[in-house]
């Protein structure tokens, strides 16, 4: 059972066509899990009008079409529905196993991060690859995922000046986050390693392989298996 609410949600009007629901002004476990279980809700009713619903953090975001639901419709149903949020049972989160070569050409701030907590790389690697950590939000970028649970060994500032590209499966450290950079992009996170796997390909059914709410495990890998797979997902 969820915790009872500890305030009323609020909501502001986004335009015409969307409303935000905030369950709280912090990052925490228990607001996320109200946003989670919120988000599932919706899906579950598929109200009508409803375009989309955007999970965040502390928040969601509805997109309404105004030509098919009246707005204090939506208004009556989301207070229905936050009323019943206590009794939504949310199915179990799904577990994916990143598989991930860590150091050397593939994460070159890791020896960094270990001289600052003053770990070795090997300590640095079997608490990163040891935790199982919850993905709190998805952005930035198409399957980006900030995940939630960076043990507090890690905790390590973000570059001073992000680096202009990175490439594509990279995995880094900011602050008390971690994450992975599905695609080529500009990063500001401490690259500690990378992973072999596509994580988002447009041309496949799901874009995606996990989504907000999902678990991620990092599994560690050799170089010669990076490559292997590389190759693969090449295919």
């Amino acid at each position: 059972m969820l915790a009872p609410l500890f305030e009323t949600p609020k909501r502001r009007l986004v335009g015409d066509t969307g409303v935000i629901v905030e369950f709280g002004d912090e990052i925490a476990p228990e607001i996320n899990r109200k946003v989670r279980t919120m988000t599932f809700a919706l899906d579950r009713e598929h109200p009508t009008g409803v375009r989309e619903v955007i999970p965040t953090y502390r928040s969601l975001m509805i997109v309404y079409d105004p030509l098919e639901v009246d707005l204090d419709r939506l208004m009556g149903l989301l207070t229905d529905l936050e009323q019943r949020l206590d009794e939504t049972k949310m199915p179990p989160p799904r577990l994916v196993e990143i598989p991930v070569c860590y150091g050397g050409e593939f994460g070159p701030d890791i020896e960094f991060i270990a001289n600052t907590h003053g770990l070795t790389v090997d300590d640095v690697i079997r608490i990163h690859s040891g935790t199982e950590y919850q993905i709190y939000m998805m952005g930035f970028s198409p399957g980006f995922a900030y995940l939630g649970g960076l043990p507090k060994a890690l905790h390590t500032p973000r570059l001073e000046t992000p680096r202009a590209m990175v490439p594509a499966g990279s995995v880094g450290i900011a602050n008390e986050q971690t994450g992975m950079y599905p695609l080529e992009s500009p990063a500001g996170w401490r690259i500690i390693g990378r992973t072999p796997l596509k994580l988002f390909d447009p041309a496949r059914s799901n874009p995606f392989l996990y989504d907000a709410g999902d678990m991620i495990r990092f599994v560690t890998i050799s170089a010669e298996e990076f490559r292997r797979m590389a190759e693969e997902e090449r295919r």
